[in-house]
């Protein structure tokens, strides 16, 4: 891998995204192999069929960046925090939110419906390190889900 393919794997941006779950998706229908990475977005992708019709057309993906008021519902943020959840609990990074999303999701009974609830506790400590300047509070995040399985 080149470096600046390693970056972008890091970095990407949002055509990246973009580009990554519309392909992803393509290669669902067409029941293609798929890469690890790729098969876990297609495990969400398939519980998100709201979205399925934002994922059919690349081009149409990339023409609608920064055309879209901010308040819309973004799918490829969505999608992407499911991932990103999904990988912070496959190596418990930060320590702790493995055991926090696992309770959460027993108390749930629905891991999707747990993800969905600590994409709020994410989005919020994201909120806070760039209103603050500080870098993300990944404890005060882990208490926040864990809160979150103890409540109903």
């Amino acid at each position: 891998m080149r470096m600046r393919d390693n970056a972008r794997m890091f970095n990407p941006s949002q055509a990246d995204v973009r580009r990554f779950f519309c392909t992803v998706y393509a290669k669902s229908l067409q029941q293609l192999p798929m890469e690890a990475l790729e098969t876990l977005a297609s495990h969400w992708i398939a519980l998100h069929p709201e979205v399925q019709a934002d994922l059919a057309d690349l081009d149409a993906a990339l023409a609608r960046m920064g055309t879209t008021p901010e308040t819309a519902p973004n799918p490829f943020l969505h999608l992407s925090m499911h991932l990103s959840i999904s990988e912070q609990c496959s190596i418990d990074q930060p320590p702790g939110i493995r055991q926090a999303v696992e309770l959460l999701s027993a108390r749930r009974q629905d891991l999707h419906a747990a993800h969905h609830e600590v994409m709020e506790c994410l989005g919020q400590m994201l909120w806070q390190s760039q209103r603050s300047g500080r870098p993300p509070d990944a404890q005060a995040y882990i208490e926040q889900v864990r809160q979150r399985a103890t409540r109903d």
